[in-house]
C-alpha cells in the first residue's frame, strides 16, 4: 500500500492547496481512498476497470448516498492521477453512479427549541461556567447557521460586544459574513466573564473545544429538555436556524449567503421542508378540506355533488 499512500497524498495535498479543500473534506477523502486501496490490496493507483468494478461490489450493502460519495471520490482521484501524468488513462468510468434524492434535514419545532432555551435558563439561573458555556453554543448555534467545526474553532476575539457579526472562513475557504444577534452576544458576554485566558472562545485543555464533546453538550441538554436526543445535534439547530428563518420571510439568496452554501441548489432544500408545512396548512385550514366545493361565492361552500 506504500505506493498508493504516496499517491492518496499528493492527490489530498492538491486538494488542500490548489482546491482549497477543508479539513473534513480531506479526511474524508483520505478515509475513502484508504479504505478501497485496502480492498485492492494497495493497487489503487493502478486498478483497471476490472478491478474497480470489482471493489463497487464490495459496496453493495452500502446506502446509495455512501457509494455516491465513494465513487465520486476516486473519480476525482483518477482525474488526478491522469491529469498529472501518473497514469495514461482514467477508470473512474466503471465506478457507480448511484441516483439518491437529497434527504430533507431533520428539523425541529418552535415548541423544541422553547424546551431547550427554556432548559439553559434554568441553568444558567444556577450560574454555573458550564451552563453559560451552553447557552453561548446554543445562541450561536441556532442564532447564526454556524457549522459545528466553524463554532468550536472560533478565536476568543471573534465576537464583540460592537459588532453585530463576524467573518467567517468556511467550506472550501470561502469568506461569509454572519449576523450575531443580541442575544448570542450578550451570551458569550457572559460566557467569556467566566471563562479561562485562552486564544479560543470555547477552549478545552491546550486547544479548543472538539465537535464530538460539542455533540455531546447538545444531545444532553436535549436530554433534559424533554426533547428525544436522537432528534438533536449542533447541524440539526443549523437546520433549524435556516428554516425558521424562511418561514418568517427570510429572503433565499440572503439565507444561502448565511449558510456559506456555495450554490443555491443546496439552500432550497429548506423550501421543500417549509412546503411540507403548507401542505399541511391547507389540508387543515382549506375551505375543501372537509370534502366539501365552493360556489364561487366567497365563504359560501356547498357540499360536492355525489
Amino acid at each position: 500500500m506504500t505506493a498508493d499512500r504516496a499517491l492518496i497524498d499528493r492527490f489530498l495535498e492538491m486538494m488542500a492547496v490548489d482546491a482549497g479543500a477543508a479539513a473534513n473534506t480531506i479526511a474524508a477523502y483520505r478515509t475513502d481512498l484508504e479504505g478501497a486501496s485496502a480492498v485492492l490490496k494497495g493497487e489503487l493507483g493502478t486498478a483497471d476497470a476490472g478491478a474497480i468494478r470489482q471493489l463497487a461490489e464490495s459496496w453493495a450493502r452500502l446506502a446509495r448516498s455512501t457509494v455516491a460519495r465513494k465513487s465520486a471520490a476516486l473519480r476525482r482521484f483518477f482525474a488526478f492521477l491522469q491529469e498529472d501524468g501518473l497514469r495514461s488513462d482514467d477508470p473512474g468510468d466503471a465506478l457507480p453512479r448511484p441516483t439518491a434524492g437529497r434527504p430533507l434535514p431533520s428539523v425541529l419545532s418552535h415548541g423544541d427549541m422553547d424546551r431547550l432555551f427554556a432548559e439553559i435558563a434554568r441553568r444558567v439561573a444556577e450560574g454555573t461556567p458550564d451552563a453559560l458555556r451552553t447557552a453561548a453554543l446554543v445562541e450561536l448555534l441556532y442564532g447564526s447557521g454556524l457549522r459545528a467545526t466553524e463554532l468550536v474553532s472560533l478565536p476568543a476575539t471573534a465576537i464583540t460586544a460592537d459588532r453585530p457579526f463576524i467573518i467567517i472562513r468556511g467550506k472550501g475557504g470561502r469568506e461569509r459574513l454572519v449576523p450575531i444577534s443580541d442575544r448570542a452576544r450578550a451570551a458569550v458576554a457572559a460566557w467569556r466573564a467566566v471563562a479561562s485566558a485562552s486564544p479560543w472562545l470555547f477552549p478545552s485543555g491546550k486547544t479548543h473545544l472538539s465537535r464530538v464533546r460539542l455533540h455531546q453538550i447538545v444531545k444532553a441538554l436535549a436530554a433534559a429538555a424533554g426533547v428525544p436526543p436522537e432528534r438533536v445535534g449542533p447541524h440539526v439547530l443549523r437546520h433549524a436556524f435556516a428554516t425558521h428563518l424562511l418561514e418568517g420571510g427570510a429572503d433565499l439568496r440572503a439565507l444561502q449567503a448565511m449558510l456559506g452554501h456555495a450554490s443555491i441548489a443546496t439552500t432550497e432544500i429548506y423550501t421543500h421542508v417549509d412546503a411540507q408545512r403548507l401542505v399541511t396548512l391547507v389540508n387543515e385550514r382549506h375551505p375543501l378540506a372537509d370534502g366539501t366545493a365552493l360556489t364561487g361565492k366567497r365563504g359560501r361552500p356547498t357540499r360536492a355533488a355525489t
